[in-house]
């Protein structure tokens, strides 16, 4: 299931992100009292009362020309163009908007230009205006300041809600507003049996082929249906008796609507898809060779614990010889480290060359995330691991585990039993992992380990 995205949108130094670091309880965002510190959108999850949304800091518009001169004037054609484009953005990705404006500077003519933007941005869905627009009225930490807040009732944009980002004052409020309009983010509630398989990846990669060469290969469509993250398409076919949901992020990037910064909202749509699927099927360009957007991409993959397959494309394009498949995979292998259980197949779409082997492969991961192993394979697997590599000291104390339980699938997660979890060192948790994957690989998905005291 996707997770709402709730965007920051406001002009420069009204503290977006200083309110994106409270919500999330991260300092992700540089804060700075320079305006337009934040060059690029960062994203990060959050929660509140049990409803999981994304919060999205959207890059501050840089009211100058240039290092030194005059700020532009709101009437300012390239101005108004930043604000528009970031406004757009905002709407095109968001499901709920934060618009944040400065309760100790007022209403500013910028402000009415933002709000004017929102409103014509917005549509109308059974009698609602979506996405909703939240209006927070930032720093207003003194009650003088609190006491102008209703000024900015002016801008149309409903209840302001007076908040402190940098002390937490009145964001409790403000996300109650929140939760409030997620509740009506409504998913589809029918139950979905088929396996989810998401095709993502970078711009240009080649997604859209490997989806049009896989149903035509297969020519089994049931139905095309919109999928819930925007431009994307739940295309739905049946391969071999099995019923698969394929969602394809294909058109993430729009030629002529790229500011400097701004293509990486792109990985917004392929987050969403990476949520609502069982199988990543990342898709890399062998021309390009792996880049660091893929690997920010894989990252997303592992830290939502779905399970993966790695698809480098256009390999018809590259000039070859004895050493160059090796070579590539080793960089790939290399760059992907945190993920070497993942397997990779070499692809051309454009051609079909072993396009066949993908949805297979990323059917039999799907298998492999619903494995269970039994408590004794589990306990003989642990006992074996310690007798062969006790766990290092730590201060005098080693850690022990004194028994485990695969306690779910899907994905496959681990209780293990200890005398002190905080006498556990990483490296002998992927020890650890490594002595499980040796009984069963568990090809493409990830595993967690959850550590837990035993009760004396």
């Amino acid at each position: 299931m996707a997770k709402p995205v709730v965007a920051l949108v406001g002009r420069p130094n009204v503290g977006k992100s200083t309110l994106f670091n409270r919500l999330t309880g991260e300092r992700l965002a540089i804060v700075d009292e320079v305006p337009g510190t934040t060059r690029d959108r960062l994203l990060a999850e959050s929660d509140w009362n049990g409803y999981f949304f994304f919060v999205m800091d959207t890059g501050g518009i840089d009211p100058t020309k240039g290092k030194g001169q005059a700020p532009l004037s709101v009437g300012s054609k390239d101005f108004v163009q930043q604000i528009r484009d970031q406004a757009e953005l905002a709407m095109e990705e968001a499901d709920v908007i934060l618009f944040v404006v400065d309760g100790q500077a007022g209403v500013t003519p910028a402000d009415h230009e933002i709000a004017e933007i929102l409103r014509r941005k917005q549509r109308s869905v059974d009698g609602k205006f979506l996405p909703p627009v939240i209006l927070a009225v930032n720093k207003a930490e003194s009650a003088k300041t609190r006491q102008t807040v209703a000024e900015f009732y002016e801008l149309g944009m409903g209840d302001p809600f007076a908040i402190s980002a940098l002390h937490g004052t009145g964001t409790g409020d403000l996300l109650d507003e929140v939760v409030r309009h997620i509740e009506a983010f409504d998913e589809d509630t029918e139950e979905d049996l088929s396996a989810k398989i998401a095709i993502v990846g970078k711009p240009n990669a080649g997604k859209s082929s490997l989806l049009n060469k896989i149903i035509g290969e297969e020519r089994a469509i049931v139905s095309d249906i919109p999928g819930t993250t925007r431009d994307a398409v739940d295309t739905k076919i049946e391969y071999e008796g099995i019923p698969v949901t394929l969602i394809d992020t294909a058109g993430i990037r729009r030629r002529g609507k790229v500011l400097p910064g701004v293509e990486k909202y792109s990985v917004i749509r392929s987050m969403n898809a990476i949520e609502r699927a069982d199988v990543a099927i990342l898709v890399i360009d062998a021309t390009t060779s792996i880049t660091a957007q893929d690997t920010h991409i894989a990252g997303y993959i592992k830290d939502a614990w779905k399970s993966a397959i790695v698809v480098v494309n256009k390999w018809d394009l590259v000039e070859k010889d004895t050493y160059t498949i090796d070579e590539y995979t080793a960089k790939i292998r290399h760059e992907l480290n945190f993920m070497d259980y993942v397997p990779m197949i070499f692809i051309s779409a454009l051609t079909g060359k072993r396009v066949d082997r993908v949805l297979p492969l990323a059917l039999q991961v799907q298998e492999e995330r619903l494995v269970r192993l039994s408590t004794s394979q589990i306990n003989r697997i642990i006992q074996n691991a310690q007798d062969r590599h006790p766990a290092p000291s730590r201060s005098g104390r080693s850690l022990r585990i004194y028994y485990g339980t695969q306690v779910r699938s899907d994905p496959p997660t681990f209780m293990l039993y200890v005398n002190n979890p905080e006498y556990a060192h990483f490296t002998y948790l992927r020890y650890i992992e490594n002595q499980i994957r040796a009984e069963y690989p568990y090809i493409g998905t990830p595993i967690r380990i959850v550590l837990k005291k035993r009760r004396e």
